[in-house]
């Protein structure tokens, strides 16, 4: 009797290894699966939400509406390639509102500084009654957040942010 139970305690253990060892290879299996799911999401993520630009000269327009912003700043494009929130992070309210409250010093600071060589060089033309659509307002807001940041100064009513 005791060679029958040893056999059959032989037995278990092998069939237990099998076990353990097909248990493994079923998870290392299921790892590496995950590992090329999770790295096609990522790649996929990383197209959708792409908004790199490559010149120092942007511009947006919005042909509708027939308007249009140049950006002639070579620090803007790096910086906005490395810290502007993705397209669609803030509503287009949120935009104008803030647009609209950095225009209006923006433009009152122009009017004022009789200096020839100010930060503050031309007007903004940007009235709050129109509709300029969501990219020409993404890339103002970005364009004034970035300069205030750059220069170390404050448009009034909300402080920029990235």
């Amino acid at each position: 009797m005791l060679k029958s139970t040893d056999n059959v305690s032989a037995f278990f253990y092998l069939y237990m290894t099998k076990f353990c060892v097909m248990k493994i290879y079923i998870i290392i299996i299921l790892s590496v699966i995950g590992f090329f799911l999770s790295c096609k999401s990522q790649v996929n993520d990383t197209v959708i939400n792409s908004q790199v630009i490559e010149s120092d000269t942007i511009k947006i327009a919005n042909e509708e509406l027939e308007y249009e912003i140049i950006i002639i700043d070579g620090g803007f494009t790096s910086w906005f390639n490395t810290f502007a929130r993705p397209r669609g992070f803030h509503s287009q309210s949120y935009l104008e509102i803030r647009n609209q409250t950095w225009v209006q010093e923006w433009n009152y600071r122009v009017n004022r500084s009789p200096e020839p060589n100010s930060i503050y060089d031309w007007l903004i033309s940007y009235d709050s009654s129109v509709n300029y659509g969501y990219e020409v307002n993404y890339m103002l807001y970005n364009y004034l957040v970035y300069f205030q940041l750059k220069h170390k100064t404050k448009l009034g009513g909300f402080t920029p942010r990235i």
